[in-house]
């Protein structure tokens, strides 16, 4: 057996980039250390971008349950007041979905290995890598533990997603980049078991004698992050009379039980290369960060769409091999503009310096009531700013994420777009007559792509005329409309990972599109000319 890829590790990162593979036809290998999912929470927080890309597993509508929406975080000067507020972008959402959000990780990584065994793809639990060796067709990794056999296992691509102690980093002695955050916090997770009174949103506070975070989860979960001080003993101060000493300045401790509480130094770190050949790192085994912005998962979940269709279209599509250069490309710049964003809030909030603090307050505070500070979480969040999009730009709306309308079609109504769609690239358009703009080349170099086309109109009949290859909706909800009167276009290229490519407003630029993305992603392009 030769695998198309062998993943090593089955966190939320390798079950979700194994879905996503296996869904686009490929066989896959999953090696794991650990039998059991680790039945208590790490994550808590994710971004609608992460329901988007549960979506493009089939499994968002199954994980929605152990999700709740995000209900903003205030921050607390030292006087106890507020100072900063980070809030989630209001309605209506670009992407359906809650654009910040909380989940239960034990129950969502449970739904992604079930959907995974469900594909037939082998996974092995239990059984860690020891060793790999790549050539120049692929990578024979062994694998194996005390108690079982040791396999050793073939593939075209090794996929590592073995979190911040990455035998496979360390492996390929890949150095990991020190971007100086580097602090000691105690995390404490609970469930409340009876009313009590806790602020109804996620809380900062930035209190000299003791930093601390409240962060709200789904459900009855909660959370706490509380800082230790210079001198404290991360042993003692983690020790369980400890930490109720600790939450009790925050909840009644007879209302609430402890789920899980962990001692950590939160880091700033990023790897020098995330390629090395045939292996790719994801995740936490190329990047840390710290949790001030929820972005940790985030970005590992983003590194598995990013890769994923870019690996589906060199093995099933036969793309060339430098296609996947673009992954660190396009990761690695969006990756350290996140650290450095949550390393700036971490600053913010553990500020030990009473006067500093002060000053802080004052110059925080005086922002907000004037309204020059950024408020809303999404807008820290980039877009792509270089690699497969169009390279004359598109207005600025190349690299950023397309939005996601509620539809009718032909399976009815209150449809979300992706839901009717594969995991290929797309041309949207606002009418019949813009799809009409593709030449006969354009069209057939679309077909070679694999790619979809899709009207998403306002009327309530469909079009005269209509193209057979073209999938015929009707928004309900005026997203996409608003969204390409905003952008001054008529049509859209989109990237299986739901990025832009390109925008266009006329016969000539979508034309020019189609054969900007067939420059990047097959081997043999066609040009593609305006009628």
């Amino acid at each position: 057996m030769i695998y198309d890829a062998l993943i090593v590790g089955l966190g939320p990162v390798g079950a979700t980039l194994a879905n996503l593979l296996a869904r686009r036809g490929l066989r896959v290998g999953v090696v794991e250390a650990e039998r059991e999912i680790y039945d208590k929470p790490r994550a808590i927080t994710m971004d609608h971008e992460v329901m988007r890309i549960f979506q493009a597993c089939g499994l968002a509508h199954r994980i929605e349950p152990f999700t709740a929406a995000h209900p903003g975080t205030s921050y607390l000067g030292v006087d106890g007041g507020v100072i900063k507020r980070v809030d989630s972008q209001p309605p209506p959402y670009p992407l359906a979905w809650p654009p910040t959000g909380s989940l239960v990780q034990p129950a969502v990584e449970a739904i992604l290995r079930e959907a995974l065994a469900a594909t037939g793809n082998d996974v092995f639990l239990g059984v860690p890598a020891l060793d790999f060796a790549q050539d120049a067709d692929g990578v024979t990794l062994a694998a194996g533990s005390a108690d079982g056999p040791e396999r050793t296992l073939r593939a075209r691509y090794l996929l590592a997603c073995d979190g911040a102690n990455s035998f496979v980093r360390k492996k390929l002695d890949i150095p990991l980049e020190d971007l100086a955050f580097d602090e000691w916090w105690m995390v404490v997770d609970v469930r409340v078991l009876r009313p009590v009174d806790l602020p109804a949103k996620s809380i900062q506070y930035c209190w000299p004698e003791r930093p601390a975070s409240f962060v709200m989860g789904p459900g009855n979960l909660r959370r706490w992050e509380i800082k230790l001080l210079p001198g404290e003993d991360p042993a003692e101060f983690g020790r369980p009379e400890n930490v109720v000493r600790q939450l009790s300045r925050f909840v009644d401790p007879s209302c609430i039980e402890v789920w899980r509480s962990a001692v950590y130094r939160f880091h700033a770190l990023l790897a020098e290369r995330w390629r090395e050949g045939r292996v790719f790192l994801l995740g936490d085994a190329c990047h840390q960060t710290p949790p001030f912005l929820g972005q940790g998962l985030c970005a590992g979940m983003r590194d598995a769409s990013n890769l994923a269709w870019k690996l589906a279209m060199v093995v099933r599509n036969d793309a060339p091999d430098a296609l996947l250069d673009s992954y660190e490309l396009e990761r690695k710049p969006h990756v350290r503009t996140v650290v450095a964003t949550a390393k700036q809030f971490g600053l913010i909030i553990g500020e030990l310096d009473p006067a500093a603090a002060r000053r802080r307050d004052q110059t925080l505070r005086a922002q907000l009531e004037r309204g020059e500070a950024e408020t809303i979480r999404q807008r820290y969040i980039p877009g792509l700013a270089a690699g497969v999009i169009d390279p004359q730009g598109s207005s600025g709306v190349a690299g950023t994420l397309f939005v996601q309308p509620r539809v009718t079609g032909p399976a009815g109504a209150g449809r979300l777009l992706d839901d009717l769609l594969d995991f290929r690239f797309l041309i949207a358009t606002a009418s019949p007559d813009a799809q009409a703009w593709l030449s006969p080349a354009a069209r057939e170099t679309w077909r070679r792509l694999g790619g979809e086309r899709i009207t998403i109109t306002q009327a309530r009949e469909a079009p005269a005329g209509a193209d057979g290859e073209v999938l015929q909706v009707v928004e309900d909800d005026g997203l996409f409309a608003a969204w390409a009167q905003g952008h001054g276009c008529k049509a859209a290229v989109v990237r299986p990972d739901r990025y832009v490519f390109g925008v266009a407003n006329d016969a000539h630029e979508l034309n020019r599109l189609v054969a900007a993305v067939a420059a990047c992603v097959l081997r043999q392009p066609a040009h593609a000319h305006a009628q």
